[in-house]
């Protein structure tokens, strides 16, 4: 199978409090027996790449799940989700899943889509837009009246994009209303709408507030009702911003960049970065939005085509998902303390992979996508249980 073409770019981080990192540990099987309908070679040898990538890594806590033809085949915990404990991970374990969140955010928005609550064209700031002046009198800076939805989903507003100055990681004590207030007021858009890609964790950040003004619902309540409650997933939330605001099951994260896992304002980056999730969930919501036969979408065919074509500006980025030509959609995910992929693969595979720790510069995202090709390219027969039940 050919790999995914991967994105070039990663979540911004914050300088912060030294991070920490140990070699792997050994995994653990998942409790309802994730090697049940393996040819136990095969089996061996998937282990062992993953063993690979964390000792390379420094990875204390790995969690992957795979689906084969919209059923869950493989689920399993690697390693520790908390040192000092000695707590090992297991399938349930929920992890910071960084930018893996943007899909979700996008299917939603097109959910309202198909509900004829608003479309691609519409334009988001200003009289008579979507958010009116909800974010500050008008005039606006330059150029902003003319973002549209379509612009922010394939990060072609123009501008706030993931640099130095990503208006996501200043202003911690803002919430979105004042932070999207400042940012529209102060931080002038570098191009014109719709003619530059820039990747823009802030563009998501607005869609999320979008979602809130069509649904009159708090933007977790509308993921959802719109989202999860159709997929059957009852174990994401989103996260907390410091270790004392860790979920029930969560993992601890360690870092290894000199960067605080705990010293961002995660829970503002709900929209594209916030969620908590495992991989059996991600997967979950990967065999629902896949335009595969099987399972019944949440979507219409026709609006997973459209989300998941690229745009003219950037053909390898749709709308909120990494695309290629085979066609293949996925999204990947980076924080201090966190490395993250789900993806959707032409061959009829969808998987996830989550892991507690990050170091920038060490290619750790580039090789947890090909962790995941290795793994499944082991397997020349898939079970024919289904762990989802």
């Amino acid at each position: 199978m050919t790999k995914l073409t991967r994105r070039s770019f990663v979540l911004k981080s914050l300088t912060g409090a030294a991070g920490m990192s140990v070699c792997a540990l050994p995994g653990r099987a998942a409790a309802n027996d994730a090697g049940d309908g393996f040819k136990p070679a095969e089996l061996e040898a998937m282990e062992s790449a993953a063993a690979a990538f964390m000792e390379k890594h420094k990875v204390p806590g790995l969690s992957v799940a795979i689906t084969k033809d919209e059923r869950l085949v493989y689920a399993k915990g690697f390693g520790l989700a908390d040192k000092a404990k000695g707590e090992p991970v297991t399938p349930d374990h929920l992890f910071r899943i960084a930018s893996v969140s943007k899909p979700f955010t996008s299917v939603t928005i097109f959910r309202l889509i198909e509900a004829g609550k608003l479309n691609l064209k519409d334009k988001v700031f200003g009289p008579g837009a979507i958010l009116g002046t909800d974010f500050g009198e008008p005039p606006y800076k330059p150029r902003v009246d003319e973002i549209t939805i379509e612009h922010l989903l394939t990060h072609t507003a123009g501008g706030w994009s993931n640099n130095d100055s990503d208006p996501m990681f200043s202003h911690p004590e803002m919430d979105h209303k004042q932070l999207i207030t400042w940012t529209i007021a102060h931080q002038a858009l570098e191009n014109y709408p719709g003619g530059h890609y820039a990747y823009s964790n802030f563009g998501f950040c607005v869609l999320g507030r979008v979602i809130e003004k069509l649904t009159g619902k708090a933007y977790v309540a509308a993921v959802e009702e719109e989202v999860f409650k159709p997929c059957g997933i009852t174990g994401m939330r989103i996260g907390g911003n410091t270790r004392s605001e860790r979920a029930p099951n969560e993992v601890i994260y360690y870092d290894q960049d000199h960067e605080s896992p705990y010293g961002m304002n995660v829970r503002r980056m709900d929209a594209h970065g916030g969620w908590l999730a495992s991989p059996t969930d991600l997967t979950r919501f990967l065999v629902r939005v896949d335009n595969f036969p099987l399972r019944p979408d949440i979507l219409k065919s026709d609006t997973i085509r459209t989300m998941t074509t690229g745009s003219n500006i950037n053909p390898n980025y749709a709308k909120g998902w990494c695309v290629n030509s085979r066609p293949n959609w996925w999204h990947d995910g980076s924080l201090p303390g966190t490395s993250t992929i789900m993806a959707r693969t032409s061959g009829g595979l969808c998987w996830a992979a989550l892991t507690n720790t990050r170091k920038m510069n060490s290619k750790i995202n580039g090789d947890l996508d090909h962790l995941m090709w290795d793994m499944v390219g082991k397997i020349t027969t898939w079970p024919a249980h289904d762990l989802f039940g």
